[in-house]
């Protein structure tokens, strides 16, 4: 079976940055549902369409094909004492937006001083480019309730 709109499409991947860092070792497949439902990224479901089992696929992202160019405005400097007594470097935490539209932004610690707190709302991998490799492993037909939901089902369906 192709892979085509509506077909659940199972990968064995790996990601790399553009010097061969590995950045996931893709332990687990990565199971979505094809036809521009977002459970990929847009270029790779491009490149994927009309492939089999056994198709084989290396996909080199730009910044704007994966999580986007790094943005120096969603970089903060907070206030040390709005924060607990325990962060550290590298703890990410949720902000809400005020606009109840937007989603919540997750923001990591990149430095602690005495009395501020710098914090980056750009995803860790924003401004590379990364090189997506994977092997087709399985394509099925997707249920009408994969389909209603917009996402994978498990074995044994899904509960929300």
């Amino acid at each position: 079976m192709q892979i085509t709109k509506d077909t659940v499409v199972t990968l064995d991947y790996r990601v790399t940055d553009s010097d061969g860092v590995l950045v996931d070792d893709g332990k687990h497949p990565l199971t979505y549902l094809h036809g521009g439902y977002g459970g990929i990224f847009d270029r790779i479901e491009v490149e994927l369409q009309g492939k089999a089992v056994g198709d084989k696929l290396d996909v080199k992202l730009q910044p704007e094909e994966a999580f986007g160019d790094y943005d120096e405005s969603l970089i903060a400097i907070e206030p040390r004492d709005l924060f607990p007594e325990n962060i550290e470097v590298g703890m990410q935490f949720e902000r809400g937006s005020e606009d109840e539209d937007d989603e919540d932004m997750l923001f990591t610690i990149t430095d602690i001083t005495d009395d501020k707190v710098i914090v980056d709302g750009n995803h860790p991998l924003a401004g590379q480019s990364l090189i997506f490799s994977c092997t087709v492993t399985d394509v099925r037909k997707a249920s009408a309730e994969e389909l209603s939901h917009g996402h994978v089902h498990g074995p044994g369906g899904h509960h929300h």
